[in-house]
């Protein structure tokens, strides 16, 4: 189904990789783009188990938007072991205003998609999202 705001839709793809990222932890993180000629968001990149946070910063594009979803795994003060999935919506100052305009648009129906986002993250620039935000935000 078509997202009203943008007319998006979202390819099983996304789903079903998110689930497995969710449920059976294949993948660290996944990073999507919208395919505007068929207005559809898709998987672009697929992050294996054993990379790390800063794969996925650099996977994603310094002058284009992009969604990407981050699990991230950490021990808490009390030393118990826990996960937290990331929604992070990256949108450089870099890139066109009508991709900004087509990914704002298209967010909040393409992450209800996704059923188990814990905490939502929008970057503009790499500081946005460093590692110590990320860790800062998952406790």
């Amino acid at each position: 189904m078509a997202n009203s705001a943008s007319g998006m839709a979202v390819s099983d793809e996304c789903k079903l990789k998110f689930l497995e990222l969710k449920a059976k932890r294949s993948f660290r993180f996944i990073v999507f783009r919208i395919e505007e000629k068929i207005q559809r968001v898709m998987v672009e990149k697929l992050g294996q188990p054993e990379q790390s946070y800063d794969d996925l910063a650099a996977s994603l594009p310094p002058d284009d938007c992009r969604y990407a979803v981050f699990d991230l795994d950490f021990i808490t003060d009390e030393n118990c072991q826990k996960s937290k999935i990331f929604f992070i919506s990256w949108s450089p100052d870099t890139s066109r205003v009508r991709n900004k305009m087509l990914y704002a648009s298209s967010k909040d129906r393409f992450k209800r998609e996704l059923d188990g986002i814990q905490v939502d993250l929008q970057a503009t620039d790499p500081s946005e999202m460093s590692f110590d935000i990320i860790k800062g935000r998952a406790l």
